[in-house]
């Protein structure tokens, strides 16, 4: 795993520039550093060695020197192409880098479209002029782009930017609302105005001074009519074949595991000899004792860290510098103790993200099959109550029919919506200019056509697992100087499974039936059968005490605070829910973050 930098540019000394926006991820890869540089480009690569320690270095050189290349991630199925490539090509080194070089020359910009793995990586060619840029399947590796009329550049994180002269640092504020909305930033525009996220599945052409970026993946659902059992047993041959492949390694793989059935299968197929575990010393909170049962009937090791309150709000300003853009989510600061963690014994661990999204297993799938009677009610009657109930003081169930009485595309963002559009303009010191829907619009027409359960799953795939758990397992374990690992998100599973029916995702009981049933036969306890819990941080209960409580309050405070918040609101948010008369956790947080992001890079 490593770290990636690039820049036209036709100043001197261009190898000082770039290895200072190189050395600012130097956590990314600091095994190795590499540079490249002509009178057009300058190139820099920061290298963590997982495989072929010897022969990897970048950037790597074809063997006319025509072509060079950088490269963050991991090619799982390298050797398979290696193997067609070797009958007409000639290659040097043990590596997966090597397969994309002469990829390159054989696929042209199809070269994507043959790789299974994970990938963020740039190839000049030399003798066209011409860079070619291109990001895995579903985003598992970050790359950014900024342009304005005097510089092209890219790296795999937007602090490498700050470094460069030409870069300037403009906060684009109007994206403040729907980060309120969906916890995160939802669009390819980041928080920084002129830096663009190159969207997953996307490949990047630079020639002549004219960008150009194309599609060569997307996803889609073609559910069928097909046999329950057939469908467990597919998923068990993909998932047995998919940990196989990410398994691959010249160094140690650990894993990270909780209770839950995601990991628990993971761990159960990988059999790692180490595993790692975070918690809380509230026991709702920790998955800690739940894990021991497993790896004890595995027969492999288990290390765990208890995560102490100040511990945890002490490193809020670490974790948000190494996400670049604020982000609510309280579990990355978990993710990131456990990647510390698990960083004292292994450079790779593999995880289990992604199982959610792909085969059913959030709660808010349930209301599809579990309320049937209700969306019975005609939808103009449904519709009027809504309207009405938005009006009355808070009670259980009330936002279930405001839910049930409003079209989806006009009110599902995502399994973790904060503020609604409404609160948003009470919450902000200006006028938003971007609607939700208009963000969630595109995927909603894709899916016009489609099942609820499909149109919800595509909006989580889009939105909330690659702008946010994705985002935040790389910036997590990168800080730490580890490679994550997610045989979830793979294209071959997703090909797998991307046509099972509803009957195989929830029912009104559970969720992932399907993939529950699968794991059921290799994990040894049940694990399999275990609800879901996330990722959870005591956030909620911390508000309330005055310590907590003092330094969201002093943060919310600040002068500069008022640029953005209405602060009288914000405090009646805060107090509201440290007396318990509302649950603002979510939204405290939310906003407490973007401060504390706000400071780092702007203040």
């Amino acid at each position: 795993m490593c770290g990636i930098v690039g820049v036209f540019s036709k100043e001197e000394n261009k190898i000082k520039m770039i290895k200072e926006m190189a050395d600012k991820i130097i956590h990314r890869g600091a095994d190795e550093e590499g540079y490249y540089s002509d009178e057009y480009i300058a190139l820099g690569h920061r290298r963590l060695s997982i495989v072929d320690l010897d022969h990897g270095k970048q950037p790597m050189f074809s063997e006319d020197k025509k072509l060079i290349v950088i490269f963050n991630g991991e090619i799982y199925n390298y050797i398979e192409l290696r193997k067609k490539l070797e009958k007409k090509y000639k290659f040097e080194t043990n590596s997966d880098t090597e397969v994309l070089l002469h990829g390159y020359k054989e696929w042209g910009k199809n070269m994507p479209k043959k790789l299974r793995g994970m990938f963020a990586f740039a190839i000049w060619d030399k003798e066209n002029k011409k860079l070619f840029c291109a990001r895995d399947n579903f985003g598992i590796k970050p790359l950014y782009y900024y342009k304005d009329s005097e510089i092209f550049m890219f790296a795999s994180e937007i602090k490498a930017f700050l470094k460069h002269p030409k870069f300037k640092k403009i906060l684009n504020k109007p994206l403040l609302a729907p980060y309120l909305s969906f916890s995160f930033t939802p669009t390819s525009e980041t928080f920084f105005k002129g830096v663009y996220c190159l969207e997953p599945g996307s490949s990047l052409i630079y020639i002549n001074n004219k960008l150009i970026i194309e599609k060569y993946y997307n996803i889609n659902f073609k559910e069928k009519n097909i046999e329950f059992d057939r469908i467990v047993n597919k998923i068990e041959l993909i998932m047995k074949d998919s940990v196989k492949h990410h398994m691959q390694s010249d160094v140690e793989i650990g894993a990270f595991l909780s209770s839950g059935v995601d990991s628990s299968y993971i761990v159960s197929l990988a059999k790692p000899e180490k595993t790692y575990t975070v918690g809380y010393n509230i026991s709702k909170y920790s998955e800690i004792e739940s894990t021991k049962n497993l790896v004890k009937k595995l027969g492999i090791q288990n290390t765990s860290k208890e995560i102490s309150k100040e511990e945890y709000i002490k490193e809020v300003p670490k974790i948000l510098y190494h996400m670049d853009e604020p982000l609510a989510d309280p579990s990355a600061v978990s993710l990131y103790f456990l990647s510390k963690l698990a960083s004292n014994d292994v450079k790779v661990i593999v995880s289990g993200e992604g199982a959610d999204e792909f085969f059913g297993g959030y709660n808010t799938y349930k209301e599809v099959v579990n309320f049937k009677f209700y969306n019975k009610i005609p939808f103009i009657i449904r519709h009027l109550l809504a309207k009405l109930f938005k009006y009355f003081p808070e009670f259980k169930g009330k936002n279930f029919i405001i839910r049930r009485g409003t079209k989806l595309k006009n009110q599902y963002i995502g399994v973790n919506k904060i503020f609604s559009e409404k609160e948003v303009q009470r919450v902000l010191n200006f006028k938003s200019t971007i609607k939700d829907n208009e963000i969630t619009k595109p995927i909603f027409d894709k899916y016009s056509k489609k099942s609820n359960i499909i149109k919800m799953q595509a909006i989580d795939i889009k939105f909330w697992l690659v702008r946010n758990i994705l985002l935040k397992v790389d910036k997590m374990t990168m800080a730490n100087s580890i490679e994550a690992r997610t045989p979830f998100i793979d294209k071959e599973v997703f090909k797998t499974i991307n046509y099972m029916p509803l009957n195989c995702k929830i029912s009104n009981n559970d969720t992932k039936i399907a993939l529950r049933q699968a794991a059921k036969k290799y994990i040894p306890n049940e694990a399999y059968k275990k609800k879901k819990l996330g990722f959870p941080v005591p956030i909620r209960e911390w508000i309330k005490e005055d310590d907590v409580y003092n330094e969201i309050k002093q943060t919310i405070n600040k002068e500069f605070v008022n640029k953005f918040f209405n602060k009288k609101y914000v405090f009646k948010l805060l107090e509201e829910h440290r007396m318990n008369k509302k649950d603002n956790y979510k939204k405290i947080w939310a906003i407490y973050c973007f401060i504390k992001w706000y400071e780092i890079f702007f203040e």
